[in-house]
């Protein structure tokens, strides 16, 4: 179930125009709007900070007009604020009407109005903006030496990439508003925007019916994690076969204890060579290991799922294998070596149930990924059928039907060799347990983010941000983080 004040659902800057449009069908007018986010603006403000002199940077159009709102509620408060607008509101908007009830000081838009204030807020432009801010502006939000609050987004930000538009200022706090946007979620945006806050403006939830959402943030309550009955077997819970090879064993055998720890009923590592096959029976005991070949083992129709790519050479023989298991009916999370052996022909990798690539792989295979990540991924999810998870600290997993989900919480930690196979793993062996893709793929990614974090807290203590991490010690940690996931999903 999701938390009322933190939804799942991201709009767009467009969709968000059109939830604003649609509120007055519902009896809700703009002004009423625009005084309901001002109003939560200063309300955020008067929680995080001391009172001081604050200068409001107004813009033209709805943002400006949200803030001259935050203006006088700050001035009701007893704080000294002035207005300095880069241009006057349209006569008969909305912010004219916001405009025309400040009756506190304007000053001028320079520079020297910069050097009195302890604050400023940026209600210049929002999340619709996709062009580069004028110099003017960019220049006097360059020289801004104290906090920064913004109204939706910092000015300069596009709120459906999170790309920055020429310049965009630092903000220690930003306020916005019904429902976060993709900016706020995808980098460089997520780290300009500081603290988020989601205010509450009085728009029902009803109006997302028009709308029809197509982007989440991840988090549980998208999915559902599979949940083990008094009847259950192993063979109920799936098997997850890993080929591996001689080059890089370890890659294989982290992406297979993964799945076991993910709840796969059984898990065999086949070898490619008797070496390879000795090597793997030194592990841990609970692996099942084959001897080569590996599509030998395609006889048994129990084993639903495979994870082929981790350990294994960039050579047309892995592509080969992957066929084979895709036209077997198999459900395959191709990673690493699979991937980069498909260098330019997407194709190739058509009826994989979840590809997994780094933005190095994403780039071999699929092109150059652009600003804008998430309609990226869901050109390579269409392009090729399967779920496409674009791996980064701002994750994005695209579905072909054009769903998609940013997971937006993962350390920088998890930059570290061996983690993506830990990933692939868990992927498998969600899928493996009868997962849709797009929900085993986005319960995978918020658990390996979840052991990043959980990993992270014992090895240096939770104040720590930077500290190393090793793919081994994800493993540890993955149950603690099924915990987690599953206490998310009971909250009211």
């Amino acid at each position: 179930m999701r938390h009322p004040e933190n939804p799942l659902e991201l709009l767009t800057p467009r969709e968000m125009a059109r939830a604003d449009c649609m509120a007055g069908e519902v009896g809700i007018s703009g002004p009423v709007l625009m005084e309901a986010a001002g109003a939560a603006v200063a309300r955020a403000v008067r929680r995080r900070f001391r009172p001081c002199r604050v200068l409001v940077l107004a813009g033209p159009g709805h943002n400006g007009g949200d803030g001259y709102v935050a203006a006088r509620w700050l001035e009701r408060a007893g704080w000294p604020v002035a207005v300095a607008a880069s241009a006057p509101p349209r006569p008969g908007s909305d912010a004219a009407w916001a405009a025309a009830r400040w009756r506190g000081p304007v000053v001028p838009f320079e520079r020297a109005e910069l050097d009195r204030a302890g604050l400023v807020i940026d209600a210049l432009f929002g999340a619709g903006l996709d062009r580069p801010l004028e110099e003017g502006v960019a220049a006097l939000l360059r020289a801004v030496r104290v906090p920064l609050v913004a109204v939706d987004v910092p000015s300069g930000i596009d709120g459906a990439t999170g790309a920055v538009r020429g310049f965009a200022p630092q903000a220690a706090l930003t306020v916005t508003f019904f429902r976060m946007k993709p900016g706020h979620l995808l980098l460089p945006g997520r780290d300009l925007c500081g603290e988020v806050v989601l205010a509450d403006i009085g728009l029902p939830a009803s109006v997302l019916g028009g709308i029809g959402p197509r982007a989440f943030r991840n988090a549980p309550g998208l999915w559902r994690l599979p949940v083990r009955g008094a009847a259950d077997h192993k063979f109920s819970h799936g098997h997850v076969t890993v080929p591996g090879g001689a080059a890089m064993p370890g890659a294989a055998r982290l992406a297979a204890m993964a799945a076991c720890r993910a709840g796969a009923g059984l898990v065999t590592l086949a070898a490619e060579d008797a070496a390879t096959a000795t090597l793997f029976r030194q592990g841990e005991p609970g692996l099942l290991v084959s001897p080569p070949p590996p599509e030998d083992l395609l006889e048994d129709t129990r084993r639903n799922a495979w994870i082929i790519g981790p350990g294994l050479p960039a050579r047309p023989e892995t592509v080969a294998l992957l066929r084979r298991v895709v036209e077997a009916g198999r459900q395959v999370v191709a990673d690493g070596g699979a991937l980069t052996a498909a260098a330019g022909q997407p194709e190739q990798l058509r009826g994989a149930a979840i590809l997994t690539p780094h933005a190095g792989e994403f780039a071999k295979v699929f092109g150059q990924p652009g600003d804008d990540r998430l309609e990226d991924a869901r050109r390579a999810a269409a392009a090729t059928g399967a779920v496409v998870v674009l791996k980064g600290s701002d994750s994005v997993i695209a579905a072909p039907d054009g769903r998609a989900a940013i997971n937006a919480d993962a350390p920088a930690a998890l930059a570290t060799a061996g983690s993506g196979d830990v990933l692939a793993g868990l992927c498998g062996g969600l899928l493996a347990q009868h997962l849709p893709p797009f929900e085993a793929a986005c319960a995978a990614v918020w658990l390996h983010a979840a052991a990043g974090r959980l990993a992270l807290a014992d090895v240096a203590g939770a104040a720590s941000t930077s500290a190393a991490l090793v793919a081994e010690d994800l493993l540890d940690h993955i149950r603690p983080a099924w915990s987690l996931a599953e206490t998310a999903a009971r909250s009211p």
